[in-house]
C-alpha cells in the first residue's frame, strides 16, 4: 500500500493526497511545500502520513518537496492581502469588456506567478480579451474558472436557514449529491423555498440523515399498500418513519395511527389461531373471505394462499 499525506490549500477545502517522501513524521497543522499540476504550493496538512490501499488512489503521487519556511509564508500571506484588490480589478476589467460574468473570487499562488480568477456565467463566455488585458495589469499567469453556485455560496460564505454559518464554508469539505428524492423519503415539504439553500439548490443537510431515514422506511410497508393491524384492514396513507408509525385509512374512512409492532404482533397472533385442518391459513382465509383483495398481504402469504385453496 502506498503511503500518503493529506494536504489543503485553503481551510474546508478538498484535501489532496501526496507522497510524503522522506517527511514521515510529518503533523496535522504543519505547512509544506508541494508539487501541483499547476506549479508549487504551499498547503496544510490535514491528515498525518499513513498507508493508503492503492485502490483509493487514482494516479500517480507527486512528492512533499520541503517543509515551508518562514520565508515561505512570509510571502505567502504578502499576496494573500493583495487578493482583495486583485478582485476589485478583475470586476472593473470584466464590467469594460462587458462580460456577463460575475467574479467571485481571486487567489495567488504562493509566490504570486500565478492568479486564478473564479466566476459564475450562465453560459459560456469568451473571456480571450479578458485574459490579455489581465495579465498585463499584474503580469503573471491568469486561469480563469468557472464556478458553480455552490462553489460560489462556499467562496461568499452565509448564514443558513438553521440559522447557523453554512455547512460548506465551515466544515464541508466536499459537496455531496443531493435528490428531490431525499426530500420526500423524510417527509419534507417540496416547496423550493423550503428545502432550497442560500445558493438557490437543495439543502445539502438533506444528505445527512438520508441512510438513516431510509433503513427506517425499509421496516414500514409502502403508501398505498393494504395491511392488517388489530383496528382492522386499511390502507396506508403515510409514513412517519422515526417514529415507525403510519397513518392508515380504515375501511370506515377514518384515519389511524399504527405502530410496526401492532402490525407484527397482530399477525403472530392471526398466525397461532390454526382452522385445525391446514395448520395455520387463519390469516389468508380470514383476509380473502370478507372480501379483502390479497394485495393485503405479501407476495410470499399470496403463493402460499394459492397453493392452499
Amino acid at each position: 500500500m502506498p503511503t500518503i499525506v493529506g494536504v489543503s490549500f485553503r481551510p474546508v477545502t478538498k484535501v489532496y493526497y501526496f507522497d510524503p517522501a522522506r517527511f514521515l513524521d510529518l503533523r496535522p497543522g504543519e505547512y509544506v511545500v508541494v508539487d501541483t499540476a499547476r506549479g508549487r504550493e504551499v498547503g496544510c496538512v490535514s491528515l498525518p502520513p499513513g498507508d493508503m490501499p492503492a485502490s483509493e488512489v487514482s494516479g500517480g503521487l507527486k512528492q512533499v518537496v520541503r517543509r515551508a519556511t518562514a520565508w515561505d509564508m512570509v510571502e505567502r500571506e504578502l499576496y494573500r492581502q493583495r487578493e482583495a484588490e486583485a478582485l476589485t480589478r478583475a470586476r472593473q476589467q470584466a464590467t469594460e469588456h462587458r462580460l456577463p460574468i460575475k467574479v467571485v473570487r481571486t487567489e495567488y499562488n504562493f509566490d504570486g506567478g500565478r492568479l486564478v480568477i473564479y466566476f459564475t456565467a450562465d453560459k459560456r463566455v469568451d473571456f480571450r480579451a479578458l485574459v490579455r488585458d489581465l495579465a498585463r495589469v499584474f503580469r503573471c499567469r491568469i486561469e480563469m474558472r468557472q464556478i458553480g453556485v455552490r462553489d460560489q455560496a462556499k467562496f461568499l460564505d452565509g448564514v443558513g436557514k438553521c440559522g447557523r454559518r453554512l455547512c460548506c464554508s465551515s466544515w464541508l469539505r466536499e459537496f455531496a449529491p443531493v435528490s428531490i428524492k431525499m426530500a420526500k423519503s423524510q417527509n419534507l415539504p417540496l416547496n423550493p423555498t423550503e428545502i432550497s439553500g442560500v445558493c438557490g439548490r437543495l439543502l445539502c443537510c438533506l444528505s445527512y440523515e438520508n441512510d438513516l431515514y431510509e433503513e427506517a422506511r425499509a421496516e414500514l410497508p409502502k403508501v398505498g399498500s393494504t395491511i392488517l393491524s388489530k383496528q382492522g384492514v386499511g390502507k396506508v396513507r403515510k409514513l412517519n418513519p422515526l417514529q415507525r408509525t403510519m397513518f392508515v385509512q380504515m375501511e370506515d374512512e377514518s384515519l389511524v395511527e399504527v405502530t410496526v409492532d401492532d402490525i407484527l404482533e397482530n399477525r403472530g397472533k392471526e398466525q397461532s389461531r390454526t382452522c385445525g385442518t391446514c395448520g395455520g391459513c387463519s390469516v389468508k382465509r380470514k383476509a380473502t373471505s370478507a372480501g379483502h383483495a390479497s394485495d393485503a398481504l405479501d407476495d410470499e402469504d399470496v403463493r402460499e394462499l394459492e397453493m392452499l385453496t
